[in-house]
């Protein structure tokens, strides 16, 4: 039994040695060609050595082939104070921007290393800020282990044996891989200095088989979409990036017939007057929510004003003005009058409006699509924006109650207690996008 044993297990790893092809023959440059710039790269005793040059853009060496699904392993080693990565699924076509290479990067600079870069696209897609324990892993002038999985739209990287990034994306299906040494514009100081790759080989067949678990956090780049892993954890679309379905007016049976279109993907709140819920009007859920996790993208104008409410009662106001809720302020602070009122900043973004000022987030950017999140465990709520948490704080307790007494919502009944209530977004009349508007109930 023990020899049966032995020899499934010979023949299982002498058919995976046979599934892996080297990218380089260790002796030249057959198979890749230069791109872009005018870096140099080498071979030597089977290294692969790019050696950066002042005064050139980003220099690619790129495999004259394409690839699809696969995993990717090699070992690297860069010298201090450089940037580089390793380019795949990635393209140079004329029609865009005239030739230059661009496609996702695995990125290798740093502290971020192992993060997944959309180079001339899209920017970062994966840079580690949610998955901190990647953080600093590569090791500077030493040689590192590294590994990427492009598998359908799963794509997953590791570090010296680190899981880095996770992420499901399907903006390109293949394209080719290259090593990249970065531009050092005209810092003589790292003229000369070097990034090595060796050990490179791919896989391409049976690659699912061969798939590793991540412990790393998923972010999904698709659009109104629930991953696999998402729906295994139980997250929903809150909105499905196509209908009305799910929303109603606030203050009507069925959607509002102005003041919000759908198209391409986004859910937009049109401009009117710039009053609170006087063009639309807010639109709310069907259906009520208690202790979840809500996210949602967002993109606002110059100056614009919007907001994500949670606890929503449509029939504590019927009058004019918005519905009544805990509200995920969405501000332009700097153009909108409403950032200078209430009291030390509680109406800037990310606050919970007119009660917690939102810790300032650096990483805001109202030319950009932003990410609000609120959590709700029980009576405990946070808001984060852009990963970062902004406010904290304990609903139906006498600290919450004394907080409410002195805001603009003192007059409502039991404000913000409720075991559950709708979640709306708001219409104050200026034009704002949102999408990727996702749910999972705890």
């Amino acid at each position: 039994m023990k020899n049966i044993l032995l020899i499934i297990i010979l023949l299982s790893s002498s058919l995976y040695a046979q599934e892996w092809t080297p990218l380089c023959n260790g002796k030249n440059l057959k198979g890749w060609k230069k791109l872009s710039g005018n870096a140099d790269f080498k071979v030597k005793d089977g290294v692969i050595t790019g050696i950066s040059k002042a005064n050139t853009p980003n220099t690619f060496l790129v495999t004259e082939k394409n690839y699809a699904d696969f995993i990717l392993e090699f070992d690297l080693k860069i010298d201090e104070g450089l940037n580089s990565g390793v380019q795949f699924r990635s393209q140079s076509l004329k029609e865009y921007h005239n030739g230059k290479v661009h496609g996702y990067q695995f990125e290798i600079d740093g502290r971020w290393s192992g993060g997944v870069y959309d180079e001339e696209r899209r920017g970062w897609l994966y840079n580690l800020t949610s998955n901190p324990g990647a953080i600093n892993v590569l090791k500077q002038g030493e040689w590192n282990s590294a590994r990427i999985e492009a598998i359908g739209n799963s794509i997953r990287t590791w570090i010296n044996g680190v899981a880095c990034a996770n992420l499901w994306d399907d903006m390109t299906p293949e394209g080719f891989i290259a090593l990249q040494v970065h531009s050092i514009g005209n810092n003589s100081a790292l003229n000369g200095k070097t990034v090595s790759w060796k050990n490179m080989r791919i896989c391409t067949a049976n690659v699912a088989q061969y798939q590793t678990a991540s412990d790393a956090p998923e972010i999904n780049c698709v659009a109104n979409t629930i991953s696999p892993s998402e729906a295994k954890d139980g997250w929903k679309l809150l909105w499905d990036g196509k209908t009305t379905d799910g929303w109603r007016g606030a203050k009507i049976d069925a959607f509002p017939e102005k003041g919000w279109v759908i198209e391409d993907g986004l859910l937009k709140v049109l401009k009117g007057g710039g009053g609170e819920s006087t063009n639309g009007g807010d639109i709310v859920t069907t259906k009520k929510y208690g202790s979840f996790i809500l996210t949602a993208e967002f993109k606002i104008t110059p100056g614009a004003n919007s907001g994500i409410k949670y606890f929503v009662d449509p029939g504590l106001n019927r009058g004019e003005g918005s519905a009544i809720g805990c509200e995920f302020q969405i501000l332009d602070d700097e153009k909108h009058p409403d950032a200078k009122l209430g009291v030390k900043g509680n109406r800037t973004v990310g606050s919970l409006y007119d009660l917690i000022p939102a810790i300032k987030s650096k990483r805001f950017n109202i030319t950009e699509f932003n990410t609000a999140t609120v959590v709700v465990a029980g009576n405990h709520v946070e808001h984060w924006l852009n990963g970062i948490k902004v406010v904290e704080y304990e609903r139906n307790s006498q600290m919450w109650n004394a907080l409410v007494a002195y805001s603009k919502y003192r007059d409502w009944p039991d404000f913000g207690n409720a075991a559950e209530g709708y979640i709306l977004l708001q219409d104050h009349g200026d034009e704002v996008w949102f999408r990727n508007i996702k749910i999972k109930e705890l």
